[in-house]
């Protein structure tokens, strides 16, 4: 879609100008009032630039603009006005944040090089946003596969912990948030410096040593080191740094529940059913959110629409769940349990097929429309 411009002025005359002269250049929408341009703003946006007559009936301009700061941020805001004041001109500055203060009469040469401006600006906001998305994107993508290529059973216990903590904001009335979401993904990173010895040592609720225990609990602090640093990650690293930390209510909520999900799954994978991993967890005086496990145990008492199949290598597809650990006849762990099949790890399972002999069938969680589909070669 071409980037678009909205002008606002309560007289048609002006519009009408306005359109002769620009719409041949731009692709444009107009607005007698601004009210109008607001359910625009809302229904039909983002424009890239937005340009306003100050003097309107019921809203002036520099009111306006600011709504359209708050509902739009990156849309370039200019100001159109036949008083050429300077005190007007610096509040429409400093409350709309507007780029451009212009006045009438406003020939065609000036408008132009004003929105073509305005369109520079709008590019550099939105390509600078872009560049931090796909930057943040790509980190977490980096990390997250260099914890499956390290150590797959921390990654699929990040995988376990992901889904736990998706359904505890899905069926337990928690507020969703991205930070929560990626601290779920990136909760065992730090289990990278880890031996896989000791990750098997605790998946099987083997007593752990002193030294064992306290390397095992640096792990948080060590994943939270690896992320501070990365462009908007401050508050997933708060909540990764407090995921051992007992129950506290001024640690960070995702941190809290954190602690809940993760030991959950630490009980369940040493083979306990959900009644008695609860009874243990709310013997655990001090230990919990008491509010926030009494949302886990409700979510978690909701089973998943979830069927069991048994299938070969060249049969798994993406968004199956593992319900078992992928290994080969000698032992070695190629996927946990719980994480879920995407095009990458099956390729992976595939390739090292060729080498490795791997046990099957291989036991998995489909929704009930899924098929196994055969693989090509």
């Amino acid at each position: 879609m071409a980037d678009r411009i909205l002008f606002v002025d309560d007289e048609v005359n002006v519009l009408d100008g306005f359109r002769a002269n620009m719409s041949r250049r731009y692709d444009l929408d107009t607005a007698q009032s601004p009210e109008e341009a607001l359910a625009l703003v809302r229904n039909s946006g983002p424009y890239a630039v937005v340009i306003s007559d100050l003097k309107m009936p019921n809203m002036d301009g520099i009111t306006f603009l600011s709504h359209v700061r708050d509902l739009s941020p990156d849309t370039v805001r200019m100001m159109l006005t036949g008083f050429a004041d300077v005190d007007v001109a610096i509040n429409a500055v400093n409350e709309g944040q507007v780029f451009r203060f212009l006045t009438k009469p406003c020939g065609t040469d000036v408008m132009l090089k004003a929105l073509a401006a305005g369109m520079e600006q709008y590019h550099l906001v939105t390509a600078e946003k872009e560049l931090l998305r796909g930057t943040l994107r790509g980190s977490i993508r980096v990390l997250s596969e260099a914890l499956s290529l390290a150590n797959p059973e921390a990654y699929g216990r990040t995988e376990r912990i992901k889904a736990l903590v998706r359904r505890m904001v899905k069926e337990g009335g928690i507020k969703a948030t991205w930070e929560l979401d990626l601290a779920a993904m990136l909760s065992h990173i730090g289990c990278m410096a880890l031996p896989r010895t000791l990750l098997d040592k605790i998946a099987t609720g083997q007593e752990l040593n002193s030294d064992e225990r306290k390397l095992y609990a640096s792990h948080p602090a060590v994943g939270a080191g690896l992320i501070e640093h990365i462009p908007r990650l401050g508050k997933v690293a708060e909540i990764i740094a407090g995921q051992h930390k007992r129950f506290d209510p001024n640690l960070p909520e995702g941190a809290r529940i954190l602690k809940i999900v993760v030991d959950y799954d630490t009980l369940e994978s040493r083979g306990l059913a959900p009644t008695n991993i609860f009874m243990r967890m709310r013997g655990c005086k001090g230990c919990y959110d008491p509010g926030l496990l009494d949302r886990f145990e409700k979510a978690v008492g909701i089973e998943g629409p979830y069927l069991r199949k048994h299938v070969a290598v060249r049969e798994l597809t993406e968004n199956m769940i593992l319900d078992e650990n992928v290994v080969t006849r000698e032992g070695l762990l190629l996927l946990a349990r719980g994480m879920e099949l995407n095009e990458t790890s099956i390729y992976r399972l595939i390739q090292t097929g060729q080498t490795f002999d791997i046990v099957e069938p291989i036991t998995v969680l489909v929704m009930p429309e899924s098929k196994p589909q055969q693989r090509a070669e």
